[in-house]
C-alpha cells in the first residue's frame, strides 16, 4: 500500500464485539481485515497507476493483471472475514429479516471509503472540488459507521439474518478459472535466505547446495522466467500474491522435471510483502532464513567503503529486506564464526529427527560372560549420569552379531554433551580395567551438537545408518533427535574416504609380516565395502563383502580364507598360515584399482 496511508478503524460496537470472540478467531479475523484494508490500498494504487499517460501497452497489461489478481484477493478475504462474522448471528431466527450484504460487504465498503477520505485530504490542497468533497464523504463515513453498528446489533440480537457470504465469482470461459495455485507435492522443501547486503547469503546457499545437495536459484531469474512465460513486462510491478505464485509456479515447474531433487535455495529475499505471500502458499515448505549482522561487520567483510554498502542497504530497506526479520522461521547472528554458521544452516536445511532406536542388553549381543558384564557395568555408569550422556552403543561386530572373541575390538559410540565428557572418560577407564585385556576398547565420543551439525567422518555416518536400520543400543536418552542418514550419502562418502584406505592398504602391505596380518585383512575388506557401496550394493559381514567384491567387473576373484579361519590363524600365534592368500588378494584389488583409475 502506499506508504503512510491511513489504518481501518473499525466502530465501536462492531470492535466490542469482536473483542469478545476466542483468541483464535479474533486473531485470524484481525488478520484477515487487516490483508483486505492493504489490498484495497494496493488496488488503489495500481489503478492510479494505469491511468498513467506514458505507459506501454504491455506495462498497461501488467497493471490490468494485477488489478485482476487484487480483486480475486479482495473477493477472498471478504468471504474468509464473513466466515468468522457470521458466527456472530443468532441461529435461532430463521424468520427475521434478511440483510442484502453481509458483515464483512460493510468493512470492506468502509476500508475503499477510509482510503478516499485520506487520497481526497492529500489533493485538497490542489484539488478545490476535492476540498469540497472532504466534509460529504466524513459523513458518509459516519452514517456508514453507524449503519454496520447498528447491523451488527441486530445480527447478534437475531432481528437480522445475513446472506450466504460465498460470492461463487467466476471469471472468463468455461475451464478457464482460475485455482489457488499450491506447491507440487515433488517440491519438497525451500530455504529462503533474506537479509541486508553483505550478510551471508550467497554464501550460506553456496554452503547448502555444496553439502547438501541444494538446487540454488536466485529470486530475480525465476521472476524474469516467469515474466517470460506469461507475457509479462515487469513483474516487480505485480501485487506480492502474484509475484509468489510466479514463484511457486517456476519452483513447482522445475521440482517435477527433476524428480531427485529434495532441496531448493532462493536468494535474495528483499520483499517482505511477496515472501509472506510464498509462505501462506507454501507453510512449512518454506522455511525463511534471515542472516543479521551489524553494519560495521558487514563493512569488513565486502572490502568496500561504507557508503557502497550503506547505499545497497537504503535500497533493500525501500523493498522491505530488514522486515523479512520479522516474517522469518530462522535468525542468524551471522557475526560469529564460520563453524558456528554453518553448523545452523545444516540443521535448517537437513533438521534432525527423533529416532526409535532397539535398546539391548551386553548380554543378548553374544558377548562372553566377562566383557558382557564389564559392558553392562559401564552402561550402568553412564546412565546413571543423567542427561548428559544421550547413547551408548556397541558398534561393528557385536551389533551385527559376528563378535569372536581375541580377532574382534570392541568399538563403543558414546554421545554426550561436552561437560559430561570426563565423567564417560572415568567410566571408560572403569571399562579397560574390568575388561582386562580381554578386547581392546576403541571408544568415539561425539557430542549432539556435532552430530546435528553433520560433522561426520564416513565411519560415525555409517554407524549412525545402521542405528536408524535396527541395530542395537546399550542406552538412549528418549527423544534423543539424531541426523538422517541415507545410503547415498553414504555412497559419496566412501567416494572420499576410499583413497585414504588405500593408501593405508598399501602400507600395510609394504610391511606385511605376520604381525600385520590382522590390519591388513580389515582394510581388504574395508576396501571393498566402499567400492561397493559406490555401485549401490551393501552387503555386511567380510565373507559376504569380499565375495561380492569377487563379482566387479574386471577384479579377478579374490581367494580368501573365511574369517574363521583368519581369526583362529591369529589366536592361535599361525598367522603366517593364511597371511599368503591375503597379501595375493591385496595386491589383487591394488592393481584393480590403478587400473580404474589410470588415465
Amino acid at each position: 500500500m502506499t506508504q503512510n496511508s491511513p489504518p481501518l478503524v473499525l466502530p465501536p460496537s462492531l470492535s466490542r464485539t469482536v473483542a469478545a470472540l476466542p483468541d483464535k478467531d479474533r486473531n485470524r479475523l484481525d488478520d484477515t481485515i487487516t490483508r483486505l484494508h492493504t489490498v484495497n490500498g494496493r488496488l488503489w494504487d495500481t489503478e492510479d497507476r494505469v491511468r498513467g499517460a506514458l505507459l506501454s501497452a504491455a506495462q498497461v497489461a501488467d497493471c490490468k493483471r494485477e488489478i485482476d489478481q487484487l480483486n480475486a484477493e479482495r473477493n477472498l478475504l471478504t468471504e474468509r472475514a464473513d466466515e468468522v462474522l457470521g458466527s456472530l448471528a443468532d441461529a435461532g431466527r430463521a424468520d427475521a429479516p434478511l440483510h442484502t450484504e453481509t458483515l464483512a460487504s460493510v468493512v470492506d465498503r468502509l476500508s475503499v471509503l477510509t482510503l478516499r477520505i485520506w487520497h481526497s485530504e492529500r489533493a485538497a490542497a490542489r484539488d478545490e472540488l476535492a476540498r469540497r468533497r472532504i466534509p460529504a464523504l466524513h459523513g458518509q463515513r459516519e452514517e456508514l459507521c453507524a449503519a454496520l453498528d447498528a447491523l451488527v446489533s441486530d445480527v447478534v440480537a437475531g432481528r437480522r439474518r445475513l446472506p450466504v457470504p460465498a460470492r461463487f465469482k467466476l471469471y472468463g470461459r468455461d475451464g478457464a478459472a482460475p485455482a489457488e495455485i499450491k506447491p507440487s507435492r515433488r517440491l519438497r522443501r525451500v530455504l529462503a535466505f533474506g537479509g541486508l547486503s553483505e550478510c551471508g547469503k550467497s554464501t550460506s546457499a553456496e554452503f547448502v547446495q555444496r553439502t547438501c545437495g541444494a538446487q540454488r536459484f536466485k529470486i530475480g531469474f525465476l521472476l524474469r522466467q516467469a515474466a517470460h512465460r506469461e507475457g509479462l513486462a515487469e513483474p516487480y510491478a505485480l501485487s506480492p500474491r502474484r509475484q509468489a505464485e510466479l514463484l511457486l509456479g517456476e519452483l513447482n515447474r522445475f521440482s517435477d522435471a527433476h524428480v531427485d531433487t529434495e532441496l531448493f535455495t532462493i536468494e535474495s529475499v528483499h520483499d517482505d510483502a511477496s515472501i509472506a505471500e510464498l509462505k501462506r502458499l507454501m507453510g512449512d515448505a518454506l522455511q525463511i532464513v534471515y542472516l543479521d549482522a551489524s553494519f560495521a561487520v558487514r563493512v569488513e567483510r565486502s572490502g568496500t567503503p561504507a557508503q557502497a554498502v550503506a547505499a545497497k542497504d537504503e535500497i533493500k530497506m525501500s523493498r522491505g529486506a530488514h522486515q523479512v526479520a520479522a516474517l522469518a522461521d530462522h535468525v542468524i547472528d551471522n557475526t560469529g564464526s564460520i563453524a558456528a554458521l554453518r553448523a545452523r544452516l545444516r540443521r535448517i536445511a537437513a533438521p534432525p529427527a527423533s529416532t526409535s532406536l532397539r535398546a539391548a542388553t551386553p548380554y543378548g549381543l553374544g558377548l562372553p560372560a566377562a566383557i558382557a558384564s564389564a559392558t553392562a557395568d559401564f552402561t550402568d555408569a553412564v546412565r546413571a549420569y543423567g542427561p548428559g550422556v544421550r547413547l551408548a552403543a556397541l558398534t561393528g561386530s557385536p551389533g551385527e552379531g559376528n563378535w569372536i572373541a581375541g580377532w574382534s575390538d570392541l568399538d563403543l559410540l558414546v554421545i554426550a554433551e561436552h561437560e559430561a565428557i570426563g565423567r564417560v572418560h572415568e567410566a571408560l577407564e572403569q571399562y579397560r580395567t574390568a575388561l582386562g585385556g580381554a578386547a581392546s576398547l576403541g571408544p568415539t565420543l561425539v557430542t549432539p551438537g556435532e552430530l546435528t551439525a553433520r560433522r561426520l567422518t564416513p565411519r560415525l555416518a555409517f554407524v549412525l545408518l545402521q542405528l536408524q536400520q535396527g541395530s542395537p543400543v546399550l542406552y538412549a536418552t528418549p527423544g534423543l533427535e539424531l541426523p538422517k542418514i541415507s545410503r547415498c550419502e553414504l555412497a559419496f562418502a566412501a567416494v572420499r574416504e576410499l583413497p585414504q584406505v588405500v593408501l593405508t592398504m598399501r602400507r600395510l602391505r609394504a610391511d606385511a609380516g605376520p604381525t600385520a596380518l590382522r590390519q591388513l585383512y580389515k582394510h581388504l575388506v574395508l576396501a571393498c565395502r566402499l567400492i561397493l557401496r559406490e555401485h549401490n550394493q551393501w552387503e555386511s559381514g567380510p565373507d559376504r563383502i569380499l565375495a561380492a567384491a569377487s563379482r566387479m567387473p574386471g577384479l579377478t576373484a579374490l581367494s580368501v580364507p573365511s574369517l574363521a579361519e583368519i581369526s583362529s590363524a591369529w589366536r592361535d600365534g599361525e598367522a603366517e598360515l593364511v597371511l599368503k592368500p591375503v597379501t595375493v588378494a591385496v595386491d589383487q584389488l591394488l592393481t584393480w584399482y590403478a587400473a580404474q583409475l589410470a588415465a
